[in-house]
């Protein structure tokens, strides 16, 4: 990589983490700048990121990667359970056991390519749904979901009053004298991890995450899986074995989803089978083609943007309208409700699919490609003003 390209790319990290950090302000005229829906860009961009190493470079489809994200989940709470409510160790073990449980999946996975991968990453996501419903009870909490602590009846008879029971060991927080009253909450030695220190907490690891990511675009890994992506037969051929690049590639974007998984039980520590159904998995997919899957910035911004209609424009009912809308007649008001109301509250899936098909036909590259598109028209814009006009020649 020469100087040029590498600063290049210090100065898209540096811009990537302004961006990032002062979401809390620049988003609040978007009305997204509460903790919990920041939280959740962060999260899921994170995901978004790792799972773009493997679709965006090499063009492999999986639609599996809901498994790692419950399995970081159940990962995070069983060591907020077992050892302490400290986010480290949780998020460490998350990341590790999704990338175990990824390399196990891909190994077999990789055996196959195109729609048989996809098939198959698919099947292994449902049989860990169905799994976590079931065999796996005594460790997944069944529907119920895992949680730091639960409710039980208490002994007062009648009354049949629910309880908050802690049956956690908790070894790590009782050997230094640490005692949780009420219900338990994560904690960065000390810092409780709600609200505002836990979208940062987040953020510091969005940024992180992106930057290795960026690495990894820029680096011969990353160009290998171009390779592989642009004709994993001509590798073939020429005698190089694209199976550990792909496995690779498939056990680090597992390793996103699981940190995103732990990330979801450090700011609501519960996790619920719900996560790895087949509709998490579609989800993912979605985002990073609605950003521009290939991209570095694209993933990112197709998970914010699918989470702010599905946080915001989800939350505006018939009353909301009612008030926008009052200056009209009375008439005019009961007809513009009726048809914004189809694309908004319940129905904010239909605003969705529409921006997802826009995308697609006008815009194959996501919303990176539209966004280049128009810096190209402001730059020959630019280049044509700045031109000296052409003399003609003295006849």
């Amino acid at each position: 990589m020469n100087g040029n390209s590498a600063r290049k790319d210090w100065l898209l990290l540096i811009v990537f983490a302004v961006v990032v950090l002062t979401a809390p302000i620049t988003l609040e005229p978007l009305g997204a700048a509460y903790p919990d829906i920041l939280q959740k860009f962060a999260i899921y961009g994170l995901f978004a990121i790792g799972f773009n190493i493997l679709f965006g470079l090499t063009g492999y489809l999986s639609f599996g990667h809901a498994a790692f994200l419950g399995i970081g989940s159940y990962s995070a709470v069983w060591i907020f359970k077992l050892f302490t409510m400290n986010v480290i160790p949780a998020v460490m073990f998350s990341v590790l056991i999704a990338g175990l449980f990824a390399l196990a999946m891909g190994f077999i996975s990789l055996r196959r390519s195109g729609i048989y991968f996809s098939i198959i990453t698919l099947a292994f996501a449902q049989m860990s749904y169905n799994l976590a419903y079931s065999v796996l009870t005594p460790i997944t909490n069944g529907e119920t979901g895992l949680q730091v602590r639960h409710l039980a009846p208490s002994d007062r008879g009648a009354d049949y009053v629910l309880k908050l029971v802690d049956e956690d060991l908790r070894l790590v927080d009782q050997a230094f004298g640490i005692v949780e009253h009420g219900i338990p909450i994560t904690n960065l030695f000390g810092m409780k991890m709600s609200g505002y220190p836990g979208f940062y907490f987040c953020a510091i690891l969005l940024i992180i995450g992106f930057f290795i990511s960026l690495r990894i675009f820029r680096s011969n890994f990353g160009m290998m899986l171009k390779a592989i992506k642009s004709n994993q037969n001509r590798l073939n051929y020429t005698g190089i074995n694209t199976r550990p690049y792909l496995l690779a590639a498939f056990v680090i974007s597992g390793m996103y989803a699981g940190l995103a998984g732990g990330l979801l039980a450090v700011t609501d520590p519960l996790a619920g089978a719900e996560r790895m159904q087949w509709t998490a998995s579609g989800e993912i997919v979605l985002m990073t083609i609605l950003g521009g899957a290939g991209t570095l910035i694209g993933p990112v911004l197709g998970a914010s943007v699918i989470k702010y209609f599905e946080n915001i424009f989800s939350s505006i009912n018939d009353s909301i309208l009612q008030n926008t809308f009052s200056f009209l007649p009375e008439i005019v008001q009961e007809w513009v409700v009726g048809i914004v109301g189809m694309f908004v509250g319940d129905g904010w899936h239909l605003t969705l699919g529409l921006l997802f098909m826009v995308i697609v036909i006008f815009l194959p590259g996501g919303i990176m490609e539209g966004a280049s598109k128009i810096a190209g028209l402001f730059r020959k814009s630019s280049n044509s003003g700045t031109n000296p006009p052409v003399q003609q020649p003295a006849e």
